[in-house]
């Protein structure tokens, strides 16, 4: 039996096509990539550094996120550069405005406070239909940096 609200799945051959059948809005599709892109991507980095998992409400997929994991966030090889955050966030098209994106965040965050992290990092597009007043809304703070032209933003786990 499964209990009620939202949980995280790692991502198995069982639940892999629930995953990939994860959609945005068309108009946030420029935001985020595809689930089927970040599982690739996950595949491709070390051991460790991408934490993937889908969203579940009940038996019925909602979203998707991926955290990456103590990355030498400028490739500098400088310890104090080494950061963890959210990579992704996928939440489906008819599932948003639920809480689920706050869930998920909420869930990213438990892990790297359990991991001793002391900060979440994310980046996102600016624009109209991009997720910038969600990540504010929830107490990230722009660093005043970008990431592949991206926003970045942190938000404090102490």
């Amino acid at each position: 039996m499964t209990t009620p609200g939202p949980r995280l799945e790692k991502i198995t051959p069982r639940n892999f096509e629930a995953a990939t059948g994860i959609r945005v809005r068309p108009e946030q599709e420029f935001a985020v990539s595809p689930v089927m892109q970040s599982l690739a991507e996950a595949y491709v980095h070390p051991e460790g550094v991408a934490w993937p998992r889908l969203i579940m409400e009940g038996d019925r997929p909602v979203g998707f996120l991926m955290a990456f994991l103590d990355i030498d966030w400028r490739g500098r090889g400088d310890r104090s550069l080494v950061r963890s955050g959210l990579w992704r966030l996928n939440i489906a098209a008819g599932e948003q405005g639920r809480g689920y994106g706050r869930f998920a965040v909420e869930q990213v965050a438990a892990e790297l406070r359990r991991r001793g992290t002391e900060e979440l990092y994310v980046t996102w597009h600016e624009g109209e239909h991009g997720p910038a007043g969600f990540y504010l809304g929830l107490g990230f703070s722009r660093t005043g940096e970008t990431s592949e032209g991206e926003t970045v933003g942190v938000l404090s786990l102490s």
